[in-house]
């Protein structure tokens, strides 16, 4: 998510917190900061009772049928897409875990996950190492020459900022609202190719630019703000409301600021975006999908249907 505005310029792909979700989350294998993870996984289990549908799994290219698995390379950072809740080494769990999981049921196969930091996985579909990625991947013009979509939610590119600052105070409308200040975000995102793409605003404002660092790992992104070493962080509105209802985080969320769809990710010309596609409003028509999101409080990000390659929304 939502999860970064009109990305002209994308290095190679796309939520720290980030997710922090867009539409990129993702991190450094094993990376949590403060604040990230303070509470245990929620109990219910919507996947257990997932079945095998055979429309959507004779969608399927023959050879995947037969050899029964698919690799997917998954961005693991904060909640609610993917984490680790009892740290380091534990089974990851989230909203993008449990959707794959079903997804993979549905379809009768197996996955097996990777994880794999978010920057690397749209051109690791490219060269063939993984089948599908799943990081909070956001739909945008510039992805879409690169590679295809499944979309399994809407979510947005959005702001924070720590708890008493004064940076900002409210929902960021206008980028020209970020002049003079430093502005964080992940590596690889579509938040860091629209804050690159319109630094020229302030200039034409006739405001002091506002500097962007930019963090390979989730945990650091979240860690510069908690110290002061940046103003405010932009990423996955679902990611940065997750943070900021984490009281150990001490970060506000100051809302959305663009839209995006979010969805699973493949080579160009993939063979596998219509069993997903099925599969996915499979998991909607039984009410699995809802009982996913609701699971993690990404009910608002709910979708009617799925669907491949929409464009981005503007």
């Amino acid at each position: 998510m939502n999860l970064r505005g009109t990305a002209i310029r994308l290095v190679g792909t796309l939520l720290p917190v980030l997710a922090l979700t867009a539409c990129g989350s993702g991190g450094t294998p094993g990376t949590s900061p403060a604040g990230a993870q303070a509470s245990p996984a929620p109990a219910d289990d919507p996947v257990a009772d997932v079945r095998e549908v055979k429309a959507a799994a004779a969608l399927l290219p023959a050879d995947v049928r037969a050899a029964g698995t698919l690799r997917i390379g998954s961005s693991i950072g904060f909640p609610p897409g993917a984490y680790y809740p009892d740290g380091p080494g534990s089974e990851p769990a989230g909203l993008d875990i449990d959707l794959a999981d079903a997804v993979a049921k549905v379809l009768g196969v197996k996955l097996e996950r990777q994880e794999a930091s978010f920057e690397s996985i749209l051109p690791a579909l490219g060269s063939g190492k993984f089948d599908v990625g799943t990081g909070n991947f956001g739909v945008t013009a510039e992805r879409l020459k690169r590679v295809d979509f499944v979309t399994y939610i809407n979510d947005g590119q959005g702001f924070a900022v720590r708890k008493g600052g004064t940076a900002l105070k409210g929902r960021v409308t206008d980028l020209v609202q970020l002049c003079g200040l430093t502005v964080g975000t992940g590596a690889g995102t579509t938040f860091e190719a629209t804050l690159e793409a319109e630094k020229g605003v302030c200039a034409k404002a006739g405001r002091e630019p506002y500097d962007v660092k930019v963090y390979s790992e989730n945990a650091a992104t979240l860690t510069a703000l908690q110290q002061g070493r940046v103003d405010v962080i932009m990423s996955t509105i679902n990611g940065l409301r997750h943070q900021a209802a984490q009281p150990a985080s001490g970060t506000v969320f100051l809302g959305e600021y663009h839209r995006l769809d979010v969805g699973f990710a493949f080579q160009k010309g993939s063979p596998l975006t219509k069993a997903f596609q099925a599969a996915v409003n499979r998991l909607i028509e039984d009410g699995t999908y809802a009982r996913i999101l609701a699971k993690w409080g990404t009910t608002a990000s709910a979708i009617d249907a799925s669907r491949i390659n929409p464009p981005e929304h503007r």
